[in-house]
């Protein structure tokens, strides 16, 4: 025998033992010997003794007939046992029977056997449920793993899976019993910011109608999506009324800006729960010793503060706190407004001498700044409008990239006033402060200290860079990487 012919008989070989290895236990099903073949997942459900009583909730709910069809199921079977510590409250009420059932139904075919060692599975009832490795599904364990029948495959496991409430759910099961549960709920009725009134009007009813119409799951964290995890802090009401009133100073408004409403009290409440959702279900092993919320506040978790035990529901984990204590130097957190996302410019027909652009500063970090330059006019300014900024006093700073000429110009900043569009031109009236002409060197990268102001009502305001009196190129130069304003606490 050549030994060409000996490297491809091995070849052959070990193509062969690849192919077996390969293969995957679903297509195999026809040849595991498993009598359940012959038989739907309901009549194979049924007939076994170990789980004949989830079975016997098949009948009783009709889906004895839907794990007949021709549809792929997989199917978690409590065993007998299992079953017998299942509240009777579940088993004795048809609409609640129903949902435990579809609790335990995946549409598609899962082995125990997958490439991914941990998913999330959509079950019948809507929830999730998580498969990891080979033997655990949710919080039970696969004691009879791949049972595989005409029309898909079931897995016996040694508990129940009751249907859990999510987050938002155990929110609106605390109503009346938490001022912070009233309070949130109350969202779906407030709107905190402009673009939710146009989302509140385009709500339709159902079973998502929150996800879609409540100011905290828009603006926030959705606690009624199932597919991803959370973790909510829910304070007790003193504990939370005592972190409302530490916002109350900072957050004066108008009582006409939600007509009929304390707004000082909405926006205190809203601008302290905001910061109360991770999105992350950590256990309370898991819990970092910091936290920072998706606006930037960072807080320490102090785990002495936890009342019972962590409340683990279908997306996420809920720890009811006697208080979460956050200081205001991290709660009033700056607020930076990017030279690239100004709201319009004056006059508005000067577009194309508005650059925006991308940098790289002396450190080669990337960055994006505005300049405008050769404008051929005086005045030109740049416009912004803030989010919702406290009622206390800001230090203001600038970083504003002069790179693209060699001689210094000035520029300066108007913080709040009425704005009106005459013509071609933006005018403000009654500002909070202007600013003086402040000078912007060559090549500085550093932030500039520009000064102080007070905003003694909080809310969204207008800011304007305004470019020198002077027609003169080079000396009307505008240019901004950023503001900052950073809040004083009083």
């Amino acid at each position: 025998m050549t030994l060409k012919l000996k490297y491809k008989r091995l070849l052959a070989t070990v193509l062969a033992v690849a192919l077996v290895s390969c293969s995957n236990p679903w297509d195999d099903r026809e040849n595991n010997g498993d009598s359940n073949l012959d038989q739907n997942l309901s009549e194979a459900i049924i007939s076994t003794p170990e789980t004949s009583q989830f079975g016997q909730l098949l009948v009783k709910t009709g889906y004895d007939k839907i794990l007949s069809a021709s549809k792929t199921y997989t199917v978690f079977v409590p065993t007998n046992d299992a079953m017998s510590k299942v509240d009777p409250a579940i088993l004795n009420d048809a609409a609640a029977v129903k949902k435990f059932v579809e609790n335990h139904i995946a549409l598609t075919a899962y082995s125990s056997i997958r490439k991914n060692s941990e998913e999330k599975i959509y079950m019948l009832s809507t929830k999730y449920l998580t498969f990891k490795g080979s033997t655990t599904i949710g919080d039970a364990t696969i004691v009879g793993a791949d049972h595989y029948a005409a029309n898909g495959v079931y897995h016996i496991i040694n508990k129940a899976q009751a249907v859990k409430l999510n987050i938002w759910e155990y929110v609106n099961s605390m109503k009346g019993n938490s001022a912070m549960s009233d309070y949130l709920l109350s969202l779906k009725e407030i709107s905190i910011y402009k673009a939710d009134i146009a989302a509140k009007a385009t709500a339709e009813p159902g079973f998502l109608s929150d996800s879609l119409s409540n100011s905290y799951l828009m603006n926030v964290y959705n606690l009624n999506n199932e597919k991803n995890s959370y973790t909510f802090f829910l304070m007790d009401d003193a504990g939370y009324t005592a972190e409302v009133d530490k916002m109350k100073p900072y957050m004066t408004i108008s009582t006409s800006t939600i007509p009929e409403k304390d707004s000082t009290a909405i926006y205190s409440k809203y601008f302290t729960v905001r910061d109360m959702a991770f999105p992350k279900a950590y256990k309370k092993e898991e819990l970092p010793a910091k936290l920072t919320s998706r606006f930037g506040v960072e807080f320490d978790v102090d785990k002495t503060q936890i009342v019972g035990e962590p409340i683990e529901l279908s997306n996420g984990i809920v720890y009811r706190m006697k208080k979460v204590n956050i200081d205001l130097s991290k709660r009033l957190i700056p607020t930076k407004i990017e030279g690239e996302r100004n709201s319009g410019f004056s006059p508005i027909d000067l577009r194309s001498k508005v650059l925006y652009r991308d940098r790289i500063d002396p450190a080669g970090v990337l960055f994006n700044d505005i300049m405008v330059r050769n404008q051929g006019v005086s005045l030109f300014t740049l416009i912004y409008q803030t989010p919702v900024l406290y009622s206390t006093k800001y230090k203001v700073y600038w970083r504003a990239i002069n790179d693209m000429q060699t001689n210094v110009f000035q520029q300066r900043l108007q913080i709040g006033g009425k704005i009106k569009l005459d013509g071609k031109i933006y005018t403000f009236t009654n500002p909070i402060m202007l600013f003086p002409y402040m000078d912007v060197p060559v090549k500085n990268y550093d932030p500039v200290y520009i000064g102080e102001f007070t905003l003694d009502k909080a809310g969204n305001i207008f800011t304007s860079l305004i470019a020198a009196n002077t027609t003169t190129d080079g000396n009307n130069t505008l240019t901004l990487d950023y503001l900052n304003f950073v809040p004083v606490v009083k």
